[in-house]
């Protein structure tokens, strides 16, 4: 082959080449248009949907409307805090205030007239059978039959007692009635028991409830609130769990009478009629009382308690709830704890400064 034609074979080959790669570039270009015009053909069209859907209000009600009643002015779903009352700092009294802790505030929410140490740990005595009594109202039956067992029996010495022996047959009512108003130590027994199978179950559940109630700052280890080291809560746990409390009239009916007259029948069948007073002095005739302690119960025009509960041991010192109203309608918890053991007046004295507070 001459060299003229290798040289005209190679630029053939060149050429070929040349117009092959032209050809490609071509068709990259007409598919990136294509790809393009593709685009934004969508966007326009995605475009002209949404300016065509009707503008909303960003607003609360329009996001969660589905929580709220037809009409829009009530949720189906409130918060689970709205109905609670917040509690700061200590009040700028708290230092003229001798117990351990104390607070008082008001049913339905907004802030306490007065706190000290609302969310310090310490043992609530007796208090304890407040969460008994809402564990027993929320899993049982007030016309469950009860046997008491061998668990009434109780050896701390100065145990406060309803009385009650094994085979004695009750009602859960008036156990109730038996551990609220004398604070009988055998009856919270013999509910925790009933309710629970054994007292370790129901003191599980009794620390299950306070943790749905947010009491978090509360560990149980018995039913009646004898002392133990790892069995405290708060002042402020302690509204939470009365607040959940008074929502059973049966709980603001029992925790609210003067006296029971309870009628049962022992292990032979044989009736037994038993009279239970509450410990609480507000809730007794102030004629019976000594004149510091009438003195101390004594409460601004307007201001009653309608129920509560009581507390002492040697660790916890005086202890006391309750539940107050005023002439308005309106209620409130009150909690006072570690109060003077060594002062007969020193419980009543500060709890009525607290109530007293509603009327300020």
């Amino acid at each position: 082959m001459s060299l003229e034609m290798y040289i005209e074979k190679d630029n053939i080959k060149k050429f070929l080449r040349v117009k092959k790669q032209r050809k490609y570039k071509k068709l990259i270009i007409m598919l990136s248009v294509l790809g393009g015009s593709i685009a934004a053909l969508v966007a326009v069209l995605v475009l002209m949907y949404f300016s065509s859907m009707p503008k909303v209000d960003y607003t609360l009600k329009n996001r969660f409307s589905h929580f709220y009643n037809a009409d829009n002015s009530e949720l189906y779903c409130p918060a689970f805090a709205r109905s609670l009352a917040v509690v700061d700092a200590d009040s700028s009294s708290a230092e003229d205030f001798p117990p351990g802790a104390g607070i008082i505030c008001k049913v339905g929410g907004e802030r306490s007239l007065f706190s000290k140490n609302a969310f310090k740990k310490m043992q609530p005595a007796s208090l304890t059978k407040v969460m008994t009594a809402l564990v027993a109202l929320k899993y049982g039956n007030l016309s469950d039959e009860v046997v008491v067992g061998e668990e009434v029996y109780v050896n701390e010495q100065g145990s406060s007692m309803a009385g009650l022996n094994p085979g004695d047959k009750l009602t859960l009512e008036q156990l109730l009635y038996g551990m609220l108003l004398p604070s009988g130590n055998d009856a919270a027994k013999a509910i925790a028991v009933h309710i629970g199978g054994t007292q370790e179950h129901f003191v599980e559940m009794m620390n299950d409830e306070a943790k749905k109630l947010l009491a978090v700052d509360t560990h149980f280890t018995n039913p009646h609130g004898l002392s133990d080291e790892e069995h405290y809560t708060t002042a402020y746990d302690l509204y939470l769990i009365f607040n959940e409390a008074i929502k059973f009239p049966a709980f603001r009916q029992i925790a609210g009478s003067r006296e029971y007259v309870a009628q049962y029948t022992d292990k032979i069948g044989k009736p037994v009629t038993t009279a239970w007073s509450n410990t609480n002095l507000y809730l007794k005739n102030t004629a019976g009382l000594e004149a510091d302690m009438a003195q101390a119960v004594k409460l601004n025009k307007g201001i009653s308690v309608f129920a509560g509960k009581t507390g002492t041991t040697a660790a916890a010192g005086k202890c006391l709830i309750v539940g107050s109203s005023y002439t308005d309608g309106s209620e409130y918890i009150a909690v006072v704890l570690k109060a003077d053991i060594n002062t007969a007046d020193s419980l009543y004295k500060n709890m009525s400064r607290l109530l007293n507070k509603i009327a300020d």
